[in-house]
């Protein structure tokens, strides 16, 4: 003989039975108590959470003999037998819209919901699961029924995805009283499987069951059906070891020994943990799943302090673990494994080996990584201040601090070094200057001799237009949005995409006035050069490229904190975006 499954045996009869739907099962029971049953209702919500549950348990309330007073149905009379098994029924008909979608099913269903209820006081109830996959004709034939049924005529749509009603349909919407169903949590899934534990006699470990809880994602009828499975493979007593097997899951020493790996940076033990997984027959998206609620957890114990749903015997083991990470650590390796996941999906990619010894790699070399707000602040958190002018004694290219001067990132120029006297000099006035002795101190250049230096040239720049004195008009938006750097000292290169904003700005009495207006706020007399950006084919005319946007938001970074600029030399170190 065949065995019903536990999760049609244990379908509640009752509201009060539904579990972790108590604003929808409340709502309804009071709606029958007090007369107040609406034409049409929306079930929105995951699957396996009681939509098509509720349902029934509506239409047997409605069509019950033997109501109790509270608007229970009394769950054992035929009609509330009928109803409740999903057998034949005069009054009450479900209907899976995944197989009925067309409109051709819509116009039946309207014929027949025409036909009063088979006996006085009783409600027709038309019960549409999957109801997403009607078409849109087939909606457009029920909309008006929906909208004025006939007498005791009431509509009940179950769906797991509402917006595409809200696409197809959305007319439906406003004539039915919509109802979202949550996800069942952990315990709540936990406290059921006891019960229907005890009901069949059967044992479980608080591990077992809180795997199988997990695994069912907020879906009763899943985890019921997980426990079914187990149980025929146990012999009545549910184990953590046995639950592990069926659902294919790693051993949680496995990830234990992971951790402990990771925090070692013992990267050949890594990839021979691998080997090993794969050896024991485990499925490799199985172990990165695991290994992703893994570092969620230590990530809970780490900020929260909580213990993260573990069970007691194993708190310590997991705790010993999160304290050899810092929080900032298991975010970002939290944020690898998501990245590996959307961008070259485990479970698609024909390499599913390669991607994970990676993502794993990856992390042991996380110690590497250097994040910028440290550089900066070991740098000192400000721009260094420009150093005064060298002595003759000092060497050409000393810079400040022993680093570098800073230069700016994605050209070709560097930055303008401090100069001896003799190197500055030329022609005829070469042997002049050089016949000076070093003792007579630091030379003394005229102001008209004085080269703008980089910093101090696009500081003024900036300085210009914030104050905009100077600058003809209607051409700040415009200079704001162009792409302003020094090509050479002296020199500033502005860069705008083709256009009648480009042609004012080449015009030689705007240049010799902004020139004029940039020199009063700079050493010397500077230049400016104006040049059209370069335009990509696919991208429109006046378009930035994606890799021109990314220089300048690193030229901006390089502006504003001149010392990351020398780091970078110093450090041989990589700025990426």
């Amino acid at each position: 003989m065949s065995k019903t499954a536990l999760a049609r045996s244990y379908r509640p009869r009752r509201f009060a039975d539904v579990t972790a739907q108590e604003h929808v099962s409340e709502t309804l029971r009071r709606a029958v108590l007090t007369d107040r049953v609406g034409h049409a209702y929306l079930f929105c919500g995951p699957r396996g959470i009681g939509k098509t549950t509720l349902a029934r348990v509506l239409a047997m309330s409605l069509n019950c003999v033997r109501r109790e007073d509270d608007g229970e149905p009394c769950g054992e009379c035929e009609n509330c037998g009928r109803i409740w098994k999903g057998t034949t029924s005069l009054d009450v008909v479900e209907i899976d819209a995944a197989s009925n979608r067309g409109v051709d099913d819509a116009r039946e269903l309207r014929e027949r919901a025409m036909y009063a209820p088979s006996e006085e006081g009783r409600s027709k109830v038309y019960i549409v699961d999957e109801a997403h996959m009607l078409t849109r004709e087939a909606w457009n034939a029920l909309l008006k029924i929906i909208e004025e049924p006939p007498p005791g005529v009431i509509f009940i749509f179950a769906t797991t995805e509402p917006q595409k009603i809200e696409q197809s349909a959305s007319p439906i919407l406003s004539r039915c009283q919509r109802f979202d169903f949550r996800r069942l949590g952990v315990a709540e899934i936990v406290g059921r499987l006891r019960v229907v534990l005890d009901l069949e006699g059967g044992e479980a470990s608080e591990e077992a069951l809180r795997l199988i809880a997990r695994r069912a994602d907020g879906g009763m009828r899943d985890a019921l059906s997980l426990l079914d499975q187990i149980l025929s493979l146990s012999e009545g007593e549910v184990t953590a070891e046995s639950t592990r097997r069926v659902l294919g899951l790693v051993a949680e020493e496995k990830y234990l020994e992971l951790f402990d790996l990771l925090a070692s940076r013992d990267r050949g033990g890594l990839l021979r943990l691998i080997e090993e997984v794969i050896d024991e027959g485990h499925d490799l998206y199985e172990f990165y799943r695991g290994m992703v609620e893994g570092f969620r957890t230590l990530l809970r114990l780490r900020v929260g302090g909580d213990r993260a749903e573990l069970p007691e015997e194993r708190e310590e083991q997991w705790r010993e673990r999160a304290d050899r990470f810092g929080a900032a650590d298991l975010v970002r390796m939290l944020k690898l494994a998501v990245e590996a996941e959307v961008q070259g999906g485990l479970r698609r990619s024909g390499q599913p080996r390669v991607l994970l010894e990676l993502l794993l790699l990856r992390y042991s070399y996380l110690d590497r990584t250097i994040e910028l707000e440290g550089l900066l602040k070991a740098l000192g958190g400000e721009p260094p201040p420009l150093p005064d002018p060298p002595d003759a004694a000092a060497p050409a290219d000393a810079g400040l601090a022993g680093f570098p001067k800073p230069g700016l990132a994605g050209t070709d120029t560097q930055p303008v070094r401090a100069e001896s006297g003799s190197s500055r000099s030329s022609g005829g006035n070469s042997g002049e200057r050089s016949g000076r002795s070093s003792e007579s101190g630091p030379e003394v250049v005229s102001d008209t001799e004085k080269t703008p230096k980089l910093e101090s040239l696009l500081a003024s720049w900036k300085r210009l237009l914030d104050e905009g004195e100077g600058i003809p008009r209607g051409l700040t938006p415009l200079l704001r949005g162009a792409d302003a750097r020094v090509e050479k000292p002296g020199v500033l290169s502005i860069r705008l995409p083709p256009g009648p904003g480009l042609e004012r700005l080449s015009e030689p009495p705007v240049l010799r006035s902004l020139e004029a207006a940039l020199a009063a706020r700079t050493d010397g007399h500077p230049s400016i050069r104006v040049e059209g950006a370069p335009v990509a084919g696919t991208e429109g005319p006046g378009r930035i490229s994606s890799d021109e946007a990314k220089s300048g938001r690193l030229r901006d970074l390089l502006e504003e904190e001149p010392g990351l600029q020398s780091a970078v030399e110093t450090l041989d170190l990589e700025l990426l975006d």
